[in-house]
């Protein structure tokens, strides 16, 4: 019998985890292939301590050739399915195409950014999946206040001190938290500047946090608060210009900084795959294989994987989701080749986890709220050990910013043309 290959399309929290735990199950007796566009693992989790330059972009990047060895990576972008001759089809970084078969397939391909028909918004938004649009938010915020150092006039130094982010999940009230510290320090050198950076926090339900507990709500909340953060709830996005953007309630906000967070939706990927889809996610039974097709698997965002602990609803499209789906479908592909039996994917809540930077964070571990100091302890040490690999290089950069302050410079890396807000960008 040939040796099962086992393709995986995408190394983000469910197609790495997948790849991680298929190699520790087949002990070298299967293939394990990862198509991937980058060598590297994001965690994306900590991607606003990248924009606002707590730490360095390295750090969330793990080397998929290093923590996962016996692995096989190719870099390309996937582009087509041959779900019935068993190949999937990919463009390599040159532009070259290729193809390969597999026994197995494991279609991981993750979400991208969620786009509304706001006039000027990809022309003028920056968007929040990768590690050069935080390098690029990096030096923009910093570039801002700098030039507001300099500007010619007080409208100029306003508008360039003034920062307004909308969608007040995960992302967006980390960002906004996070990021009104880091433009308090950059604003030191300059006596005129102080007190001078406002951040606005845009979200269209009725508070922060709408898809949490109203206990972390309410403690993120009073922490952006306190901060300054003005934080704009029943309010949305109107219109984005060179200048500025409108919200709905009619004010005009002037502003060289719209940081769109508002959330994702399954890579459109999917959507060419001919298959059928609720959410926009491709359909799976409750043991993650597609209808019709059981030597394919779908997991993570782009899975429309059946809540079974709440009937009738689907699972979030969140990091702890998406590591579980790898974990179940790597246990029930072992399954198929009579290692083990095939186990339904059903999930207890563990909690969540949201860093505010400084001292604060808000997390009910076990369902258990707590913010402030504790709850920075148990977030950190969430993140240091979900974390597959540079631990260490993490830690001590939180050390090194609690003893010295961050650094406050631009890199010069990153164009914006290079990092547009583009729904059709995928996770990596």
């Amino acid at each position: 019998m040939a040796r099962p290959r086992i393709v995986i399309v995408g190394a983000g929290f469910a197609g790495f985890t997948a790849a991680r735990h298929l190699a520790k199950l087949s002990r070298g007796g299967a293939e394990i292939v990862i198509i991937n566009p980058t060598d590297y693992f994001l965690y994306l989790p900590l991607l606003p301590e990248v924009a606002t330059g707590l730490l360095e972009p390295r750090r969330v990047t793990v080397s998929i050739n290093a923590a996962l060895p016996g692995v096989r990576l190719i870099l390309g972008e996937v582009d087509g399915f041959d779900l019935d001759g068993r190949t999937v089809s990919y463009t390599d970084p040159e532009g070259g195409a290729g193809r390969i078969g597999y026994h197995r397939l494991v279609i991981a391909a993750g979400s991208v950014n969620k786009l509304l028909p706001v006039p000027g918004l990809t022309e003028h938004a920056h968007g929040f999946r990768g590690v050069d649009e935080a390098l690029y938010l990096r030096d923009h915020i910093t570039r801002q206040i700098e030039m507001a150092a300099g500007a010619s006039s007080d409208a100029e130094c306003t508008a360039r001190c003034t920062f307004v982010v909308v969608g007040a999940g995960y992302t967006g009230t980390e960002v906004a938290a996070q990021g009104v510290l880091y433009t308090k320090d950059l604003a030191k050198p300059w006596s005129g500047l102080h007190g001078r950076p406002r951040w606005l926090l845009v979200e269209t339900a009725d508070r922060v946090l709408p898809s949490l507990d109203h206990r972390l709500a309410d403690a993120a909340d009073e922490v952006l608060r306190r901060r300054g953060v003005e934080v704009l709830t029943g309010t949305s996005v109107q219109e984005a210009t060179a200048d500025g953007v409108r919200l709905s309630t009619g004010e005009f906000v002037p502003t060289r900084s719209l940081i769109w967070c508002v959330g994702v939706r399954p890579d459109p990927l999917v959507e060419h795959l001919g298959l059928e889809t609720r959410e926009g996610r491709l359909v799976v039974d409750e043991f993650l294989t597609v209808p019709g097709y059981p030597d394919v698997y779908a997991i993570g965002d782009a899975a429309a994987v059946p809540d079974l602990t709440m009937p009738g609803r689907l699972t979030g499209m969140t990091a702890q989701h998406a590591v579980r789906h790898g974990v179940t479908a790597a246990r029930n592909i072992a399954a198929s080749y009579g290692r083990g039996r095939r186990r339904p994917y059903k999930h207890h809540d563990l909690g969540f986890v949201v860093d505010l930077g400084g001292l604060d964070s808000a997390a009910n571990p076990l369902r258990v709220p707590i913010k402030g100091l504790p709850a920075k302890v148990v977030t950190r040490g969430y993140h240091l050990l979900s974390m597959p690999g540079n631990r260490v290089r993490v830690a001590s950069d939180w050390l090194l910013d609690s003893i010295l302050g961050r650094q406050g410079v631009q890199l010069g890396l990153i164009r914006g043309e290079a990092v547009p807000l583009d729904s059709e960008k995928p996770e990596t």
